[in-house]
């Protein structure tokens, strides 16, 4: 879902970047990216680091001038955390490599973008298939999900990487009938318990204010359906599985006086299951006194026995608003 948080303050619509709709349509480019590091997650109070369950590690603001730079909606960090890969609602890919300076992200290298290919190898936006909202990448092969025509494809990412084709996987009619821009905003792999190997899809918001949303559970030992609580006005905007199994949500709310918040749960991974109402405890909350955006994307990557949360935000191609790049450590 689109959202504006310093539009909305200032009572202005969101506005696009100038000579987006002008880009010539490439289906695979280089990408120059520019990265301001951020030097605390919470500037009131620069020296605090320990956000409820997560250690604050480091942050950029992300820019390009690329019109098709902007509208990252899912994440995944690969290789270690060396690679990232994430992907725009406008249905293309963003490959990078990551650097650190002094152990603080201090920018992305080598930067390309792709347009996502259809089963034809045409570009999967001129399908009507662009809003893609989430992605996940396991064990070689990358998902995404697509809002509005509630759809999900694969790809053979260890083949073809941004060149792979997409495949259809088939959804449950009650996946077909969530409401235009509340569809499909995370999905996962469950990589351990009874549910293994599954893909896990969670819709953003499938009733009112504060219904419970609607899950699917696809493949595995037990397909099904199931619920995730809501609470407090926020939506689903990603998910992502520690390496036990457990799953973490990222949730965000937007309120056109006060902007946007973000949210963390944790979900245990033995409460997914068919038929199931699952819910969890908060690792962390954050309003606009923090460095935050209309975050979107989520990823887990471990390093050195450390479990490393990424979170990247859709800046809705507004100028009012920022791509950051944020990294915490899960403090168990």
């Amino acid at each position: 879902m689109r959202v504006t948080r310093r539009a909305a303050l200032a009572g202005l619509g969101a506005l696009a970047l100038p000579g987006a709709v002008r880009a010539a349509e490439q289906t695979r480019f280089p990408v120059g990216i520019s990265a301001r590091p951020l030097s605390a997650f919470e500037p009131r109070r620069p020296e605090q680091r320990r956000f409820g369950a997560l250690q604050f590690r480091s942050g950029l603001v992300l820019s390009s001038g690329h019109p098709r730079f902007g509208g990252f909606s899912g994440l995944a960090r690969l290789n270690g955390g060396r690679d990232l890969v994430s992907v725009t609602d406008r249905g293309y890919w963003l490959t990078a490599r990551v650097a650190y300076s002094d152990g603080k992200l201090s920018g992305l290298e080598g930067g390309e973008m792709a347009a996502i290919l259809g089963a034809s190898g045409r570009p999967l936006a001129r399908s009507g298939l662009f809003d893609v909202e989430s992605l996940c990448i396991h064990e070689g092969v990358a998902h995404i999900g697509i809002e509005r025509k509630h759809e999900i494809a694969r790809f053979d990412w260890a083949r073809d990487g941004i060149e792979a084709r997409a495949r259809a996987v088939l959804v449950p009619p009650e996946i077909k009938r969530l409401p235009s821009n509340r569809g499909l905003e995370a999905l996962g792999v469950m990589p351990a318990g009874p549910l293994k190997g599954a893909l896990v899809a969670i819709a953003e918001r499938s009733g009112k204010a504060d219904e419970s949303t609607l899950g699917a559970i696809l493949g595995g030992p037990q397909p099904g359906l199931f619920k995730l609580a809501r609470h407090d006005g926020y939506d689903i905007t990603d998910l992502a599985f520690l390496p036990s199994g457990d799953m973490l949500v990222l949730e965000r709310w937007y309120q056109p006086l006060r902007g946007v918040g973000m949210r963390m749960r944790r979900i245990a991974g033995r409460d997914i299951r068919p038929g199931a109402l699952v819910d969890g405890p908060h690792l962390i909350e954050a309003d606009m006194g923090f460095e935050i955006d209309n975050m979107e994307g989520l990823s887990v990557h471990q390093e050195q026995g450390r479990t490393i949360l990424t979170l990247i935000s859709d800046d809705n191609f507004s100028f009012l608003q920022r791509t950051l790049l944020l990294e915490f450590e899960l403090i168990q």
